[in-house]
This record gives structure tokens, C-alpha cells and sequence, in this order.
């Protein structure tokens, strides 16, 4: 009998559509998306490591202008930060990335926080001026001033590097320099008040000064998270599992001394 279907035919394999992706260049696909935020983040923070020095010396100069650029400058750091953000939600959801990946990706968002941050503190500085304009800055005042900005710009541009080269040592030693900016600061508390109590400045001057120190002393605590999140990338460390595991060793009533 002629035209009965047969059974256990083998059909042929069938072609894949030209829009088909195979694992692998999937894989290419995610890390080259991968290396482009990360340019986009290096990027980011070469505009915000530019805007320390540029807040500093608007402060020093009491330059209404200078300060004025920085402020409206932020709207395009805080611009490219939202699309960093967007693009790596994108990739989160979208290729579901393990391990290395993961940390990459993770890091790159950390780090995009941590910059916006930072660019917002350059605008805090800059915010002073407009606060304490006509104000006369002490020398000794103006030194420090200087000597902090300086610090926190060298520890934000070397925390950038060792992102942007993956240097583990680099970025460890960080927290070191954040030391000396911390030092500076609590120099700089002490001079404003002696000067506030030899009424060489105003007690409204010696605020807005103050929380300028405060902003720089931040600015270099960004920079040290970013280091830190560096060495997670690399090497998956991160400074709180240290206490993580004292927390665990209590749980389990053993001893922490070791930890």
C-alpha cells in the first residue's frame, strides 16, 4: 500500500537561522559589552578625577565662575552615570553572567556609585564658595586646602588605575594613602579652630570651611571603596568578609582572636 507514513524516519538537522547565536559568540558578545563599561567607567572617572583640582582651586581663588562650570558640569557626569547604570542592569538581566563575570559587572556598578559620589563632592566644594564669598582664607588655612586637594586627587586617579589595569597591589595600598589625607584633615579641623578662637575667622566661615576638609576626606574614602571593590574583581575579596567570619566564629562559639 502505497502513501502510508513511515515511522522512525531521521529528518535531517535543521539549518540555524541567521539570528541564531551559538554560546560561544554569545560569550564574545557579553564580554566585549563588558570591556565597553568598563571604558565607560574609566571614562566617567577621568571626569571626575579632573573635577578635585578644579573645585580646589575655584575654593582658593574664590573664583564664582570656576565653581559655577564644576556645578553645572555635574549634570553630564550625573548623565553618563545613568546610562552606565542602565546598561549594566541590562547586561545583568540579559546574560546572567557567573563568577569573574559577575564580579566585573558588579564592580563596575559599585564603582559608578562611588564616582557619582565623588563628582558630587567636587560640587560640594564649589557650593562653598558661593557660601563664604569676600572671605579671606587664612595662609595656613590655604595650605592645607591645597595639600588635601592635591591628596584627594592622587588617591581617586590612582584608585582609576588600578581598575582600569587590574593591579590588585596598587589598589591595596590605598588605604595607606587615604592615611595621610586623614592626617591632613585632622590638621586642617585643628588650624580653623585656633583661627576661629583668635577671631581671624568668622565662626559661619569656619563651618563652611570645615565641611570642605569633611568633603575631601570623603572624596578619598570613595577612592579607597574603589580600590577595594578592585581587589574583589580580581581577586574575590572583599574587606568584610573578615568580619563576616568573626561573626560566624561567635555563632559557633569559637575562638575570634585568630580572625
Amino acid at each position: 500500500m502505497t502513501g502510508g507514513c513511515t515511522t522512525g524516519a531521521v529528518h535531517p538537522p535543521r539549518a540555524k537561522g541567521v539570528g541564531e547565536i551559538v554560546p560561544e559568540e554569545s560569550r564574545k558578545s557579553f564580554h566585549h559589552a563588558l570591556d565597553d563599561v568598563k571604558g565607560e567607567i574609566v571614562q566617567l572617572a577621568a571626569l571626575v578625577t579632573e573635577s578635585i583640582p578644579r573645585a580646589t582651586k575655584a575654593l582658593l581663588d574664590m573664583d564664582l565662575q570656576a565653581a559655577q562650570r564644576v556645578v553645572d558640569h555635574d549634570d553630564v557626569l550625573d548623565q553618563k552615570s545613568v546610562e552606565i547604570e542602565a546598561r549594566c542592569h541590562r547586561l545583568l538581566a540579559l546574560q546572567q553572567p557567573m563568577a569573574s563575570d559577575l564580579r566585573a559587572l558588579i564592580t563596575a556598578v559599585k564603582l559608578n556609585w562611588e564616582l557619582q559620589r565623588s563628582g558630587d563632592l567636587s560640587v560640594n566644594i564649589c557650593k562653598t564658595v558661593r557660601r563664604i564669598y569676600g572671605s579671606t582664607i587664612d595662609p595656613r588655612l590655604r595650605g592645607l586646602i591645597e595639600q588635601m586637594g592635591e591628596q584627594a586627587h592622587l588617591l581617586t586617579r590612582r584608585a582609576v588605575d588600578a581598575y582600569a589595569t587590574n593591579d590588585a597591589t596598587l589598589a591595596a595600598a590605598l588605604d595607606d594613602m587615604d592615611d595621610a589625607l586623614d592626617s591632613l584633615q585632622a590638621e586642617y579641623i585643628q588650624a580653623i579652630m585656633r583661627a576661629n578662637e583668635s577671631a581671624t575667622v568668622p565662626l559661619n566661615t569656619a563651618v563652611q570651611l570645615a565641611l570642605v576638609g569633611r568633603y575631601y576626606e570623603r572624596i578619598g574614602d570613595h577612592a579607597v571603596n574603589i580600590g577595594e571593590r578592585t581587589q574583589y574583581m580580581i581577586t574575590g575579596w572583599l574587606p568584610e568578609h573578615k568580619g563576616a567570619a568573626r561573626a560566624l566564629a561567635k555563632a559557633q562559639h569559637l575562638d575570634v582572636e585568630e580572625l
